[in-house]
């Protein structure tokens, strides 16, 4: 299962504590300091599956700095926290608001730093007061409040009412095997395909009030949000196509309006199950709202070569 949403607590190190001691015979204070705790960062990763991690555990923390000891040793700093997210995750501060996007591979971002070590009572030594008794503890870490969010970055988003036949499309355009059957929402989540290095994903379908909370809701649509070009998925066999275009559009609208300005390709699906006559007249009745149309069937493959040649070029 694809976790695309998660909320956790992150923290960089605490800092180690000073040390009071005192050489022998007299000679001073030698305690030393105590090292910084160690830095927390995200990485991004090809794996999409990278949050299910942070499914059933919620906190994480650096390491914290080592105590300093005698003989003026301070103590040695903490190793640093990598945590990884999928290419395409926002990382919110609840508290602040502070955006922070993984849109790069390999990415690499400092999201909590560590705290400073305490002064041992050797370096809090002065004139004023030449043998201190006491060190200083080390500081806490920065620490966050996150919300994970993962907006798949893809080439091309299908969108479509139930069984409009995103998902055999996706399997016939690239090596994706999500399941099809014929009935409806057999799409839980998003998947993916890629067809000559582009990246296809198949949004779960929508339905009218989808952005109120009906079947599958909208909460899949944040991947579509960074899809520069959508795929609008319409079935030849539908009673009132231009109603179901409609209806995904306004869907879209109510979620954001900026993915209505997006570049969109009407695929007409299943046009085995329509003779010629009746598909040039679903064309016709959809060139009304978008002139940028493709007749496909996952049985014939000329109509798939002809959709890959308009997406590829």
């Amino acid at each position: 299962m694809l976790i695309d949403e998660a909320i956790i607590a992150v923290s960089g190190g605490h800092g180690g504590p000073g040390k009071a001691s005192f050489f022998k015979k007299g000679r001073g204070p030698d305690g030393g300091n105590g090292g910084k705790g160690g830095d927390l960062y995200f990485r991004s990763t090809s794996d999409l599956m990278a949050l299910n991690r942070y499914a059933s555990k919620k906190s994480f923390s650096a390491a914290d700095g080592e105590a300093g000891s005698s003989n003026k040793k301070a103590g040695q700093k903490a190793a640093d926290l990598i945590l990884t997210a999928p290419v395409g995750t926002d990382l919110v501060d609840l508290d602040t608001g502070e955006v922070f996007s993984l849109n790069l591979p390999n990415q690499l971002i400092l999201l909590c730093t560590g705290g400073v070590g305490g002064l041992g009572n050797a370096d809090r030594a002065n004139s004023r007061m030449t043998t201190p008794l006491k060190a200083q503890p080390g500081l806490p870490g920065q620490n966050r409040h996150l919300k994970l969010t993962l907006k798949l970055i893809a080439d091309f988003g299908l969108v479509g009412l139930p069984n409009a036949g995103k998902s055999s499309l996706l399997n016939a355009l690239t090596n994706a095997s999500a399941k099809v059957a014929d009935y409806p929402f057999t799409t839980l989540e998003p998947n993916l395909g890629v067809v000559d290095g582009r990246v296809i994903a198949d949004i779960p379908g929508l339905i009218e009030g989808a952005s109120g909370g009906k079947g599958l809701g909208d909460r899949f649509l944040k991947h579509i949000e960074k899809v520069p070009v959508i795929l609008h998925c319409v079935a030849s066999d539908s009673r009132d196509i231009l109603g179901d275009y409609q209806t995904i559009r306004n869907e879209l609208g109510q979620y954001n309006s900026a993915l209505l300005e997006k570049k969109e390709i009407v695929l007409i699906t299943k046009s085995d199950l329509v003779d010629k006559k009746g598909l040039s007249q679903l064309s016709k009745s959809l060139g009304k709202v978008n002139k940028n149309i493709l007749v496909v069937s996952v049985l014939d493959d000329q109509s798939l070569a002809d959709l890959k040649k308009q997406l590829l070029a």
